[in-house]
């Protein structure tokens, strides 16, 4: 029998905070969620988180490191949105928009809810020929308050698959938004004001 939730640590623990979803699995091993969901470090492994999101999960929580433009560190919640048909597939990859294209690729039924537990990186090498394992000091921080926050909304997805991301604490972002990451005005909007 297929577990109702899924939580899946995605990232490739060489490329320095990359590794903050399986760090976070890894946390999770001291601290365990119920036993009806199924937590599983996927890495790279782009095409087996694919097949797993199609293998009957109502829900799926993918802990990643994601630039949102946030203090390093910064855990959001975000709601996937589901794969619009401009992402292609890539099966040899873990970039979470297109594994989920790759899904939709795969299967006919429709995807599970997916919901991202991000967390705003400070290192990421420019390329994947640059080794840099180990988290920076600022998302090593934010571990242990990625594993809170899954206890906190994992027990509310289990009651409710489709419990509203505000009720899961949406605006968990727990810091103010990088001034350099705001768009800036666009000379019509500046006119506007």
């Amino acid at each position: 029998m297929t577990a109702p939730l899924l939580v899946a640590g995605v990232g490739n623990i060489f490329l320095a905070d990359d590794a903050f979803g399986p760090e976070v699995i890894r946390a999770l091993e001291q601290r365990p969620l119920p036993t009806e969901v199924r937590v599983r470090d996927y890495g790279i492994r782009g095409l087996d988180l694919a097949y797993d999101l199609l293998g009957g999960c109502a829900t799926a929580v993918l802990v990643d490191a994601a630039r949102r433009g946030q203090r390093p560190g910064t855990l959001s919640l975000i709601e996937a949105e589901p794969p619009d048909g401009t992402v292609p597939p890539e099966a040899h990859g873990m970039d979470p928009a297109k594994v989920l294209a790759l899904a939709t690729h795969l299967g006919e039924e429709p995807l599970p809810r997916v919901l991202v537990l991000a967390c705003e990186p400070e290192v990421l090498p420019a390329g994947d020929e640059d080794i840099l394992p180990g988290l920076s000091a600022a998302v090593r921080a934010a571990v242990e308050p990625a594993v809170t926050a899954l206890h906190a909304f994992v027990p509310l997805l289990l009651a409710d698959p489709a419990a509203p991301a505000t009720a899961l604490g949406r605006s968990m972002e727990n810091g103010p938004p990088h001034p350099a990451a705001l768009p800036a005005p666009t000379s019509a909007t500046a006119q506007d004001r």
